[in-house]
């Protein structure tokens, strides 16, 4: 079983060359990484391209970026990774070893969340069993599929926010997610630069607002700003 890491990637010169070395290893297996940058005006690209096999370029948007990197890969299964994102020791072979009892066709991660607060283990965990809970996984706990569960469930939701909740709840009308309990490791600089409180208010309203069926373009303005788009 072929692993792609699909890694979604803007203006993530500061970190990528650090995220794609700990994937080395995997690379030496045979498995697959592909950065899928989204008009990066730092040096992105040039820190990426020695250290995965494919870097692609896709219009700015996440949800775009995916689907761009899913389409170029290669391999069985998709690993949706962020750029600040660090995966635990031997996170394929768990996902290999998931897959394979023919249970499972997707999943994802537990997550804790690195930064200054002493609340965002809390956050994490709260995270994390609201996913148990729910069935829907976010873009920050790695979600995994297999290509062609993918493909029966419409692909990578192209909306311009919530593209992960909406990616889970298309594939959890194909099965239940596979929970692997080993943590991904995801940065928390937007907790630490806007303030946890804020940020969990703001995500809470997001979701809500997602719920009730306020637009995507509508829910990127509040979370990004009115001129951003990603």
């Amino acid at each position: 079983m072929r692993l792609t890491i699909v890694i979604p990637v803007l203006d993530e010169g500061a970190r990528i060359a650090a995220t794609l070395c700990s994937l080395q290893g995997e690379r030496m297996r045979g498995h697959e990484i592909i950065v899928v940058d989204g008009g990066s005006r730092d040096d992105t690209i040039a820190q990426a391209t020695p250290l995965a096999d494919r870097v692609i370029r896709a219009p700015r948007g996440r949800a775009q970026q995916l689907h761009a990197g899913a389409a170029a890969a290669g391999g069985d299964v998709l690993l949706f990774l962020h750029a600040d994102t660090a995966l635990p020791l031997h996170a394929v072979d768990r996902i290999v070893a998931g897959l394979a009892s023919g249970r499972r066709n997707w999943g994802r991660f537990d997550v804790a969340i690195a930064g200054h607060s002493r609340m965002l283990p809390v956050v994490a965990a709260f995270m994390n069993w609201r996913s148990r809970l729910t069935g829907i996984a976010t873009g920050d706990q790695a979600i995994f599929v297999r290509r062609d569960t993918l493909r029966s469930a419409g692909g990578i939701p192209q909306l311009p926010l919530m593209e992960d909740v909406a990616l889970s709840k298309a594939l959890k009308r194909v099965g239940p997610p596979l929970c692997i309990d080993d943590r991904v490791v995801t940065s928390g600089r937007r907790w630490d630069r806007d303030g946890v409180w804020r940020t969990i208010l703001l995500m809470w309203w997001l979701r809500f607002a997602y719920f009730v069926g306020v637009s995507p373009a509508r829910l990127v303005e509040w979370y990004y700003g009115p001129r951003s788009t990603q």
